[in-house]
């Protein structure tokens, strides 16, 4: 049996602060995806909700809520969540129902309606749940978290205040050119070196923000896809969903404490490396075949970490590849070519399916001015909170 699954749709609502509940933007982008697989609701015979926990309680069931939105017609229904990795879940689970025979062809969507300012945990006590304590106990915001993390590459790596300003340079010159970002502005260096500090040495222009918005997905068999007359359909050929080793010597989001690593050595790869080996090790390819990357840039600094941690460079020389032009349009391995969400900001369950649409509308040739040319693999990394991997390859 094949592990493939077919994209036969891809749609979008645009980022943005609209006002409306997310499941408007996830109806939204479910209608679009059907257009573009040339699909009817009633053909779906199963739907994929990621969760949004700030929808109230429609929220904790985005799968029935979106399949109500659409109309009842009796489809297969599950709802996900896992964070910010909850779209690349709900992809997993689309993928599983379709290669064991339950659905030939699935709905995914996710959509969020984000609150101002920074994430916060759910509301209630809980002590033993290590994101309300960060928030409890350290008051550590999302960007004391980055701040933290772009501190650590400065003192191990060497990078710069400055590096980190041209990641925001290249991304916001891609989002300028998406109909789909919320943030359509060039921006230079010095636009970003004075943007208020937030979490020193990041920049109010270093971190992404908190956006609504929707992205949806038409997964299908590889024979419903030939029987639909989509002879050569973009592929997802693998879905990493790990979790981390023990121990991890690397403070991560949400922990406060790292594994001791005094009765167990530490293994050969960090967590967010992990994610990227187990999706290269299913597809059957490498960092050396891949065209093009969508990754999560909560902050510049940290979309310097994922070169690494996707293997397109080595180990500290992050910077160093964006410094030679590699990552931006017409470089050698053009990472966060949608805008990122530097572009886009933080819309939660949408983000890792929103990868995936990019990466199916540049492996189809068809991201216009944005294009990657001749891009035949894509691969997107992600990460939720509490151990949630995030990865998904697709190819032409």
């Amino acid at each position: 049996m094949t592990g493939e699954v077919a994209v036969l749709g891809a749609g979008m609502h645009p980022w943005g602060k609209w006002g409306r509940s997310f499941v408007a933007y996830g109806v939204a982008a479910a209608r679009a995806a059907l257009v573009d697989a040339g699909l009817e609701w009633r053909d779906i015979g199963s739907i994929v909700g990621a969760d949004t926990v700030r929808g109230g309680y429609p929220g904790y069931v985005a799968g029935a809520t979106f399949a109500k939105a659409l109309g009842w017609q009796g489809a297969r229904v599950t709802s996900v969540y896992a964070a910010c990795a909850s779209g690349a879940q709900a992809v997993n689970t689309a993928r599983a129902q379709i290669l064991s025979g339950l659905a030939d062809v699935v709905l995914v969507v996710g959509a969020d309606a984000a609150p101002k300012g920074f994430f916060r945990p759910a509301g209630g006590d809980r002590p033993d749940d290590p994101d309300w304590l960060r928030f409890r106990v350290l008051g550590a915001t999302n960007p004391t978290y980055f701040g933290l993390y772009a501190r650590r590459r400065m003192a191990v790596h060497g990078d710069t205040p400055e590096d980190f300003a041209q990641v925001k340079v290249k991304n916001a010159a891609m989002g300028a050119l998406n109909p789909n970002a919320r943030y359509r502005k060039r921006v230079t260096a010095e636009e970003v070196a004075a943007s208020a500090v937030v979490a020193d040495p990041l920049r109010l222009l270093d971190i992404c923000a908190t956006s609504d918005g929707g992205a949806a997905l038409v997964l299908s068999s590889m024979e419903f896809a030939r029987r639909h007359g989509a002879a050569d359909p973009v592929r997802i050929r693998a879905v990493s969903t790990v979790t981390p080793h023990y121990p991890s010597t690397v403070l991560d989001l949400p922990d406060i404490a790292t594994d001791s690593a005094v009765s167990a050595q530490p293994g050969d790869d960090t967590f967010r490396e992990s994610i990227a080996r187990a999706a290269y090790e299913e597809a059957g390819v490498g960092p050396e075949d891949v065209s093009l990357a969508e990754v999560y840039d909560l902050s510049t600094a940290l979309e310097l970490q994922w070169y690494e941690d996707l293997g397109l460079c080595g180990e500290g020389e992050g910077a160093k590849l964006l410094r030679e032009g590699a990552t931006a349009l017409g470089g050698r391995i053009p990472v966060n070519v949608s805008g990122g969400l530097a572009s886009f900001g933080e819309a939660v369950p949408a983000q890792a399916i929103a990868q995936v649409c990019e990466l199916t509308w540049q492996l189809r040739g068809a991201a216009g001015d944005r294009q990657v040319t001749g891009a035949r693999v894509g691969i997107s990394a992600n990460q939720g909170l509490f151990g949630h991997g995030s990865a998904v390859v697709a190819v032409r």
